[in-house]
């Protein structure tokens, strides 16, 4: 049996999106707690400004559809990337 172990990364553009996306992926995938929002700057910027927001999603069984996630990231300007 092999270990799907898939992390989804939704990239938001700014703070108020990633904790509105968080709690509408909590909500939508029934998850036991919702994802808590991760600034990341992005590589080589120095303005705090020039930062992304991130909603970590862990999907231990591969169970959630990656084009459901992309869809509610691209609602608020953001995208999806995964692991």
């Amino acid at each position: 049996m092999t270990d799907v172990r898939i992390r989804h990364i939704l990239v938001l553009p700014d703070r108020d999106a990633a904790e509105e996306v968080a709690e509408e992926v909590a909500e939508r995938l029934d998850l036991p707690e919702e994802p808590r929002p991760i600034r990341e700057a992005l590589a080589g910027e120095d303005d705090a400004e020039d930062a992304q927001w991130l909603v970590v999603v862990d999907d231990p069984e591969g169970a959630y559809d990656p084009a459901v996630l992309d869809a509610l990231a691209a609602e608020y300007d953001g995208w999806l990337e995964t692991e």
